[in-house]
């Protein structure tokens, strides 16, 4: 795998979700190789829980377990969240859930047994879908390869790794609010986001940009300027 890509994927988290240990446990060792923060569960129940605590931003995740399947598990996920990656472990005995999982907005389906070829064909088109250029406004562009911002074509702004975030996180977000909490979760990690920082980086990330597109709401978070743009 390309250099880049790989180190890209190292920074994402991931949840793998398989009810048989032995499968599991060989499937986390293989996503290891790639992630630093792999988190495993096995069942639905247990997932979901690990999921609104951790916010990974993949999911692997089986069909067929005990307590709550798959389906279940994706259809919880999807009423909260409808932009992470899932890719889905699946047998050709479990076509009876093709047209619900297609409903829920799959990116991937795996058929087993789980190998490296098959593995790395879904990271390249999580990262291929990740990295695709957005358009912030009429005439800016967020190059997210290269972190760059592009204005009318020619002015090039280079970006520090947490504007870009911010910058993808607003666009992802961009007929809601983005939140203080989302905020602090997404892009400050483990470390405690004060009123200060956020102001600070706002301020600085502002002055980078030709065009303002970042709206404060008061009391509750950042949005995408759509007017005007």
């Amino acid at each position: 795998m390309d250099d880049r890509l790989f180190k890209e994927l190292k920074h994402i988290p991931i949840l793998c979700v398989e009810d048989e240990d032995g499968i599991r446990e060989n499937i986390v060792q293989t996503l290891e190789y790639y992630f630093d923060e792999v988190f495993e569960a096995q069942d639905g129940n247990e997932a979901f829980e690990l999921y609104e605590y951790y916010k990974p931003k993949i999911v692997l995740t089986d069909i067929q377990m005990k307590n709550c399947d798959g389906v279940e598990l994706i259809r919880k996920i999807r009423q909260i969240d409808k932009d992470i990656t899932i890719f889905v472990l699946t047998a050709y005995s479990t076509e009876e859930y093709l047209l619900d999982l297609i409903n829920l907005n799959i990116n991937h389906f795996i058929i087993k047994p789980l190998n490296l070829k098959k593995l790395n064909e879904a990271l390249l088109k999580y990262l291929d879908k990740d990295l695709k250029p957005i358009e912030l406004c009429k005439g800016l562009v967020l190059d997210i390869e290269k972190r760059e911002v592009i204005y009318n074509g020619n002015e090039i702004i280079s970006l520090r790794k947490r504007e870009k975030d911010f910058l993808q996180l607003l666009v992802k977000r961009k007929n809601s609010i983005v939140t203080y909490d989302q905020i602090e979760q997404e892009l400050w990690l483990e470390k405690e986001m004060t009123t200060h920082a956020l102001k600070s980086f706002i301020k600085d990330l502002r002055s980078k940009l030709p065009i303002n597109i970042i709206k404060n709401v008061p009391q509750e978070g950042y949005t995408l300027i759509k007017e005007g743009c």
